[in-house]
């Protein structure tokens, strides 16, 4: 039997490399706790972003509870059904309620018309789902969250590497949080990462990383958002690679593009001006039947794409009352994501590209 081929493989740099830096742990005896390793890492990404307020953490989940707490958020936070389970799950784990707007056909992210109206004398916040690296409308969620004097934060999992106006996609919002875990495009095995604009802030991020305290003072509630040695090691060793990376995949959505019914398919939609990252490769099918034809002809051959998302976050059983998002729930049962990482080759594509072909017909 062929070798599985699963929907991503994560990126391994030159195992030399990583061990130069194990060797310097070894050496310095400092494994956690903020290392030099650590604070090179979170340096090179404050340079690669352009954004000054960075702090790296121990994973993309922990981040947005922190930004939640730090901003006071307690009471209703208007939110994406169309995301990974972790956005509605800090909302959740923090006592405070998520409000679905529904998403936008084109590009599956919130839309914005569909915000306003959710809003309330309860409403604190939004979060919005930056999905599959793609751009939300940024300037637009800016206006309705000025006007009504909520904050906005930027579930930004996907978004390393992407640029919009010429800017990092993590420069949006009051907070961007990111996942370094291992299946993203840039990763540090596990990990995560706050982007803020905010010197004030950023100082309660800070404190909060490190369970509120500096030494022996301490000054607020906080918990265990800090990251290993190891961890920002091997962040290191996938950021000089992060270029190659990216082309490789970039190479690979047209190896895609070119060999797919795209008449058959849909894509989503980057808004003007963006550079994207290629962090996945998703497709809507016709219908969900035609899915599960397809999902079940590709595993038959030891080919394992994703559900991703599924399902729309607001029919989740533990969310409460239920909330109609129409859109982001028919999206959610037709959308798969095809394998897509960067060591694919022109032959798998050809091969997936066959399958997905035949079985669509």
């Amino acid at each position: 039997m062929k070798d599985r081929l699963n929907v991503t493989e994560a990126y391994l740099p030159n195992i030399e490399k990583y061990k130069a830096y194990v060797d310097q742990i070894w050496q310095s005896k400092w494994l956690t706790n903020n290392g030099k390793i650590v604070q090179e890492l979170e340096q090179k990404i404050k340079s690669y972003t352009g954004v000054d307020r960075f702090l790296y953490c121990n994973n993309g989940t922990i981040v947005l509870q922190m930004a939640m707490k730090s901003l006071g958020i307690t009471k209703e936070v208007i939110t994406t059904p169309f995301s990974y389970v972790a956005t509605t799950n800090a909302i959740l784990w923090e006592g405070a309620k998520p409000v679905f707007a529904d998403i936008q056909s084109s590009d599956f992210n919130i839309d914005p018309n569909k915000i306003e109206v959710c809003i309330t004398k309860d409403t604190q916040a939004i979060m919005a789902t930056h999905v599959f690296g793609n751009p939300c409308a940024i300037e637009e969620i800016q206006r309705i969250a000025t006007k009504h004097n909520l904050v906005v934060i930027y579930d930004a999992a996907h978004a390393f590497g992407t640029l919009y106006q010429g800017k990092s996609l993590l420069s949006y919002g009051d907070v961007a949080t990111c996942s370094f875990h291992a299946t993203k495009i840039f990763h540090t095995a596990e990990g995560g990462g706050l982007f803020c604009q905010s010197d004030e802030l950023f100082e309660k991020l800070f404190l909060s990383r490190q369970f509120g305290h500096v030494g022996d003072d301490y000054f607020s509630v906080g918990v265990n958002g800090k990251a290993s040695e190891f961890h920002a090691a091997m962040g290191l060793c996938v950021m000089e690679d992060f270029e190659e990376i990216c082309t490789a995949r970039k190479n690979l959505t047209a190896m895609y593009d070119a060999h797919l019914d795209m008449d058959n398919l849909q894509r989503p939609i980057s808004l003007p001006n963006t550079e994207y990252n290629y962090a996945y490769y998703p497709v809507v099918f016709a219908s969900e039947k035609i899915l599960l034809q397809v999902k079940k002809g590709l595993e038959e051959n030891n080919i394992f794409p994703r559900r991703y998302f599924y399902p729309s976050l607001n029919t989740l059983p533990f969310v409460g009352n239920y909330q109609s998002c129409p859109i982001s729930e028919d999206i959610a049962s037709r959308i798969l994501c095809l394998p897509f990482a960067h060591n694919i080759t022109k032959n798998q594509v050809e091969e997936i590209s066959a399958i997905v072909n035949k079985l669509m017909k």
